[in-house]
């Protein structure tokens, strides 16, 4: 019986799966590490802490089971992070991790000096302070001493594949993530190497997610008693976690609430939104996908619970139910800053509302709410372009929470499945790795053999009227707060 490991390298944790070629999850393991902040708005990892993870992760994963049956090594995980690498291929600082938002000012510059219809042109995308070119130009003004030292740079899923392979290589869908991709004709854009000064040759191989870049590597091969599989290429979090729910087809959708959530629109040919509220980007099954992300999500719930001192984190709290639709606060989840549709890292959230009256239950039902106003806003992005959502898929730690899925359900006004497996993204690199070793042809006939829906949530009429009024409301809350910047 041929297996496949997953790797999904999380912003908190990396969570790995043991996969069968007909799709069962026959274990799971989560390894933690820890996020640094050194500084406000700035947020870095060490990418060896990752490694550790995945090292002590494997050996448990295979407790129980034959070593010899793995047949593929898949990965996915966190985008936009600068992982920069010197000629002996060592790792020369801590990486500059999706969420941090120190490179303001370069952003602003790519966008005003160089232009938003230039970088459309080139990239498909904008500038976002997540983005891996502003953290590069960040790098070059303020540590020029590591800059020069930069032989290769790569994402950080792809720190774990030169680790187990000894490539330098990415995917489509994470580079889309750099700003350096040109997105349309899937290659490096000389445009952006030349107006950035980034010199090409320290960028990586550019594959599909499913193709195999390399084998494992004879010591790991004798450490785990694998043999010497192919590692496929792999994917951007959120692409392998659409491969994970099925959302493969032309406008299938797929909402994540993880940290950070995302609305993920499957597309069989290339677009670029007019408005940049959403990115353009490639998928793992070697198409394309608009994508609309919010930088916090199950985040926010997570410091809500933190600040009461609670273990309830998905707010399953008995009487919320009945608020559903009649709750007088308001919440703007902008902990972090604001990504799609507003493109603000400095914008803060707020509770707007508050009382003598207000109680802890309409302030976490206000934090779950305005998590879901959020998402409506890049679903709102996607109507915009033409695009119809009546449906999506959901997935992430947050989307284990029965209450937050109908919410979100009505807030957006779309039905809401749920998958039956949880672990999306190690799920989803998991069957990047059965395309990748030849057990499936593609991505479309790995997701039709194996994917199953366990729930499905549909939005009731009236509570949508009632979110409908709430949500107009809600789109006032980020041009106030903006002006308190």
């Amino acid at each position: 019986m041929n297996t496949y490991i997953g790797i999904d390298l999380g912003t908190s944790a990396a969570k790995l799966a043991l996969v069968n070629t007909a799709g069962k999850v026959l274990a799971t393991v989560t390894q933690k590490y820890d996020v640094s902040y050194p500084a406000p708005g700035r947020c870095e990892q060490n990418p060896a802490d990752w490694l550790r993870a995945v090292e002590r992760g494997v050996p448990l994963l295979l407790r129980g089971f034959d070593p010899a049956d793995v047949a593929g090594i898949g990965t996915g995980g966190q985008m936009h992070g600068l992982v920069a690498l010197d000629g002996n291929g060592e790792v020369i600082r801590p990486c500059i991790l999706w969420n941090d938002g120190r490179t303001e000012a370069q952003t602003e510059w790519l966008n005003t000096a160089v232009g938003r219809q230039k970088l459309t042109e080139y990239t498909a995308n904008i500038a976002f302070a997540g983005f891996t070119a502003p953290k590069l130009l960040w790098l070059k003004q303020h540590e020029p001493e590591n800059f020069a030292k930069i032989r290769k740079i790569m994402l950080p899923k792809d720190y774990i594949t030169y680790c187990l392979t000894g490539k330098f290589a990415t995917d489509y869908s994470d580079a889309s993530g750099t700003l350096l991709l040109d997105v349309k004709n899937r290659n490096w854009s000389p445009d952006m190497c030349r107006l950035t000064g980034i010199d090409p040759q320290i960028l990586p191989d550019l594959y599909q997610s499913f193709d195999p870049v390399g084998r494992l590597r004879e010591d790991y091969c004798k450490r785990w008693g694998i043999k010497a599989v192919a590692v496929c290429a792999g994917a951007a979090d959120n692409p392998p976690a659409a491969v994970g729910t099925g959302a493969v087809t032309n406008g299938a959708c797929n909402i994540s609430l993880g940290t950070s959530g995302t609305v993920f629109i499957a597309q069989n040919q290339f677009s670029a939104n007019a408005q940049n509220a959403l990115h353009s980007f490639c998928h793992a099954n070697g198409k394309f996908h608009l994508m609309g992300c919010i930088l916090s999500a199950a985040s926010c719930n997570s410091w809500w619970m933190n600040v009461l001192n609670s273990q309830n984190f998905y707010g399953e709290q008995r009487g919320l139910d009945g608020l559903l639709g009649n709750n007088p606060l308001l919440f703007a989840p902008y902990l972090s800053g604001e990504r799609s549709p507003h493109n603000d890292v400095n914008v803060r959230g707020a509770f707007i509302g508050l009382s003598h009256t207000t109680t802890r239950q309409q302030m976490t039902l206000a934090v779950l709410e305005g998590v879901a106003f959020a998402l409506r806003d890049c679903i709102e992005a996607a109507r915009a372009c033409g695009l119809e959502i009546t449906r999506s898929t959901i997935c992430g730690g947050g989307a284990k929470s029965g209450l937050w899925r109908k919410i979100i359900a009505n807030v957006c006004n779309i039905s809401v499945e749920v998958p039956a497996v949880e672990e999306n993204t190690a799920y989803g690199a998991a069957l990047l790795a059965m395309v990748a070793s030849g057990a499936y042809p593609g991505v479309e006939s790995a997701c039709a053999a194996v994917i199953a829906t366990s729930d499905k949530i549909e939005p009731d009429g009236a509570l949508v009227q009632k979110y409908e009024r709430a949500y107009r409301k809600f789109k006032m809350l980020y041009p106030a707060l903006k002006m308190l910047n």
